[in-house]
């Protein structure tokens, strides 16, 4: 099918309309902050309490896989980042790669990551919210800070948040990036009071038994346990930095902003995560906090530092919506460059004169993440939004590997070390790891793509800006 043959020219990535551009404001400290601020964050805070009762103090080696994992797909997206800085992240590297039905799907599956993990981290946010209210002595309502798989009516904090992290998107993208640079150093220094608090209660007998239920295994419910099904929901804390990708047309210097800000976000949130998990197991035996969603608080009352639980809870509360803010930054990127290749309604690609966003499309996502925010269980959430996330990621390797192949000779400013076993590294541990996830989260990820599929074949493939090629 001549579809399957349509490429879009790695020279025409910055060829676009006037209204449809957008403006080239962020440094690398931005950038930085940016893919801090997506990564530290909902993965550390919540999600280390759902992968304690997956695997015990095992999920140690399950931060080490998970890491591992994403470090190669972080290096072959420095690589493509810097070689084709316009927005669309593996959407685009994948259009200019590999062809418009892969781009389509890459890109589908980059709306369903984005979209969900906005609405995972709000969730994640609510209970922080909650516990820091019951410090205060607030009035708290139970049935509106859960969904209804949950014993409530609606998570109506989550649904708050999601909506005002959209409105200031809106404002502006310098604005917004200024804030979550703020923030993001407010909740790292929340990390270190919680190591600092946590480490004089280290006893190394939390760590015993290690691997309570081995590498993998299934109960006779069907609920997959151990190491690898850990890292393959805490995998969720990894990724973060894909969304510096998304902003690549808005870096002021893109060829040597993104590849800092991509591999050195990376490098900085392994060591932390490292530090707090080691630190979070050595102070409580891992029942203690199991499927807790604010084990971090949980662990400092456990201690008995009630005042400290509530700041630690209170400066994620206030730093939470940085995450939300770059994962709703980087959905609002992709819908807009869909759209401005008319592969979504065209409306959506456009502008606004004075903020220089693409307002539509970032409320429509601030209002889809508030309904799932709203509704939905925190793991089912997570999952949901790593099966989007590997899929990218294998894309992005794979595209990597295949145009060192195909043009070797084109100029890259950041090339991949060892690109012959980063790519393949990257693409098996993705595909290892989707594997992993439960069954019901492989099917709702199959469904997903199969109506956007239908989407493109009904709409997508006929108004494409390649369609007459």
């Amino acid at each position: 099918m001549r579809i399957f043959g349509r490429r879009k020219p790695i020279d025409s990535v910055h060829d676009n309309p006037g209204g449809e551009k957008l403006k080239r404001t962020l440094s690398w400290p931005h950038l930085l902050a940016l893919g801090v601020g997506g990564i530290v964050g909902t993965g550390i805070y919540t999600l280390i309490g759902q992968a304690a009762g997956l695997a015990g103090p095992g999920m140690i080696i399950s931060f080490v896989i998970a890491g591992v994992v994403s470090a190669c797909a972080a290096l072959a997206y420095a690589e493509m980042a810097t070689m084709m800085p316009a927005a669309g992240s593996a959407y685009t590297y994948s259009y200019v790669v590999m062809g418009e039905p892969v781009a389509w799907f890459v890109g589908w599956s980059l709306i369903l990551e984005y979209t969900v993990v906005c609405a995972a981290v709000a969730v994640g946010w609510s209970a922080y919210a909650a516990g820091f209210m019951a410090w205060l002595h607030l009035p708290i309502i139970p049935a509106l800070l859960a969904g209804p798989s949950s014993g409530g009516l609606v998570n109506l904090p989550a649904v708050g948040i999601s909506l005002a992290v959209a409105a200031l998107l809106a404002a502006g993208t310098r604005e917004s990036a200024t804030i979550n640079a703020i923030l993001v150093v407010l909740k790292l220094a929340a990390l270190a009071a919680f190591v600092a608090l946590a480490l004089p209660a280290f006893d190394p007998a939390h760590f015993k038994p290690f691997l309570p239920y081995g590498i993998s295994s299934v109960t006779p419910e069907g609920v997959k346990l151990g190491v690898l099904p850990a890292a393959s929901l805490i995998f969720f804390a990894f990724y973060g930095f894909d969304a510096i990708s998304t902003a690549a047309e808005e870096a002021k210097n893109p060829s040597r902003d993104l590849a800092i800000g991509i591999v050195g976000s990376m490098l900085l949130c392994t060591a932390i995560y490292i530090a707090v998990a080691a630190t979070a197991i050595g102070a409580v035996p891992t029942i203690r906090f199991a499927g807790s969603a604010e084990p971090l608080a949980l662990i400092l009352r456990t201690l008995h530092q009630d005042n400290w639980s509530a700041v630690i809870g209170g400066a994620a509360v206030i730093a939470f919506p940085t995450v939300i803010m770059v994962f709703m930054f980087g959905q609002s990127r992709i819908f807009f460059v869909m759209a401005r290749d008319r592969l979504l309604p065209g409306a959506l690609a456009r502008v606004n004169s004075k903020t220089g966003t693409p307002i539509a499309v970032t409320i429509f996502t601030g209002v889809v993440a508030a309904i799932i925010a709203g509704l939905a269980p925190l793991k089912l959430i997570a999952e949901l939004a790593n099966s989007g996330t590997l899929c990218a990621f294998v894309a992005v390797a794979l595209a990597m590997m295949i145009y060192r192949r195909t043009n070797p000779g084109r100029p890259r400013v950041f090339k991949a070390p060892l690109w012959w076993l980063v790519g393949p590294a990257a693409i098996l541990g993705c595909l290892y790891l989707f594997w992993s996830l439960p069954a019901l989260t492989q099917r709702l990820f199959l469904f997903w793509n199969v109506a956007g599929m239908v989407v493109y074949a009904v709409y997508g493939r006929k108004t494409s800006r390649l369609a007459g090629s």
